[in-house]
């Protein structure tokens, strides 16, 4: 639809401007308009209108339906007498309330300065005017064509007043009521808030309770656990007299537990000791190709040549890095030794890759082992967690092994990485930064 025409009013007295109110009353209400948008309508266009004659009479209002981006509008257009001086604007008042209680308002002027203000109120969504409803609201305009009575006019402006003062009042009362509901929920939070810093301090004691305990008690089984492996090879090393094949087995059962013990034992103290920050990072220059050498060596008695092959990869790089190389080692020698026992078949390969981009280097373990299911990846890294497996079953280790892993690499500035398919096996990355990262303090 293109701009249809709906009404005019001719503005050529004071009266005219109660006119053109009251038509754009009577108008907005047959356009479904609610009560609010026709007091708005009438109120922009009435104010306007004034301003329009107090630059001279002889003007016009225009009531038209027009197209607004699919969506149709009423618009109204007010221009001012012909007499309006050179240079003359509306009054600041009027325009103001136009921009304010209208979706769209502009002003314009001709070739001889004449203002002429555009406003456009969107219709209700609800609500479409065609060409034959357009017709029916011509008829019922000139049909019900109001007489301009100022009187009638104050006393209809003054019910509308009473009308929003009362809604306000309403909306007043909501508001109040809000607040108040507001307000209960802030003491809420704010009670929340004081119970969680409570419960937080109370976690963060107890984890300090936790560290000391750990250490300690690391510390106290540290000197007996030594001295039973000692005694364990005395005794496997005949120096106290012979065993019995039976005594044998037993004294070497006592050996392997007492390592198994030794071992968790180590595990924790180095848990507790990077919980209370007490571990420093050594650095120095750190050459890939050494490395891979001095664990080649340390690893190899884990090695089961006939089932497994342990391969390491030449680096692609000869450049040293700066880091901690003892904490680099236990990281992959846990990496190698876990890849090792999950591994019944296949082959371990270890390699080291510079990401010149990043600038880090990362060392990689991959194996041809069991692989871990998505669901139990993150569960890998939990203390004391271990996935059930025939295998884990039959090698069983601390579970702490992991855990200690990812704080040495966050101690180092890097992360562990980790990628697996249950039955292809699985890779796990240390990538550390090529500096290690300053920290200001």
């Amino acid at each position: 639809m293109n701009n249809q025409r709906i009404l005019g009013v001719s503005l050529s007295a004071d009266q005219d401007v109660v006119l053109v109110r009251q038509r754009a009353r009577q108008l907005s209400a047959l356009l479904g308009f609610s009560q609010q948008d026709q007091v708005r309508i009438a109120t922009a266009v009435s104010e306007v209108a004034r301003g329009a004659c107090q630059l001279a009479f002889g003007g016009r209002a225009t009531f038209q339906m027009r197209e607004c981006g699919g969506r149709q509008c009423l618009q109204m257009m007010i221009s001012a007498g012909g007499d309006t001086p050179a240079g003359a604007s509306l009054p600041d008042d009027a325009v103001v309330t136009a921009h304010r209680l209208m979706d769209e308002c502009t002003i314009a002027k001709d070739a001889r300065g004449i203002p002429t203000v555009t406003m456009c109120k969107a219709l209700p969504s609800q609500v479409r005017v065609d060409a034959a409803r357009l017709a029916e609201l011509g008829a019922q305009l000139a049909k019900d064509s109001p007489v301009a009575n100022s009187y009638l006019e104050v006393h209809q402006q003054n019910q509308e007043l009473v009308a929003t003062l009362a809604e306000l009042r309403e909306r007043q009362e909501d508001l109040l009521e809000l607040t108040r509901e507001l307000e209960d929920t802030n003491r809420g939070i704010v009670a929340l808030y004081a119970e969680i810093e409570d419960k937080a301090e109370r976690l963060r004691r107890a984890d300090e309770m936790k560290s000391r305990f750990l250490s300690n008690t690391s510390h106290e089984l540290r000197t007996p656990l030594s001295s039973i492996r000692a005694l364990a090879q005395l005794l496997l090393a005949r120096l106290d007299g012979d065993l019995t094949l039976e005594q044998e087995r037993q004294v070497k059962f006592i050996e392997k537990a007492a390592n198994d013990l030794s071992e968790l034992v180590n595990d924790l103290l180095d848990l507790a000791k990077i919980e209370a920050g007490k571990v420093e990072v050594q650095l120095a220059p750190v050459v890939a190709d050494n490395l891979f050498r001095a664990l080649k060596g340390m690893l190899r008695p884990l090695v089961d040549e006939a089932r497994v092959e342990l391969v390491f990869e030449a680096p692609d790089f000869d450049e040293p890095f700066e880091s901690d190389e003892g904490k680099i080692a236990q990281v992959l020698r846990n990496f190698i030794s876990n890849a090792l026992k999950f591994t019944e078949q296949g082959q371990v390969r270890v390699r080291a890759v510079r990401d010149l981009e990043c600038d880090t280097i990362t060392f990689a373990v991959a194996d041809t082992g069991i692989g871990i299911s998505p669901d139990n990846l993150q569960l890998i890294f939990e203390e004391f967690s271990q996935i059930e497996h025939p295998l884990q079953r039959r090698s069983k280790g601390t579970g702490l092994g992991l855990p200690l892993c990812r704080k040495l690499a966050d101690l180092l500035g890097g992360r562990v990485e980790v990628e697996s398919e249950v039955g292809i096996g699985s890779t796990f990355s240390l990538v550390l930064p090529r500096r290690f990262p300053q920290i200001d303090g």
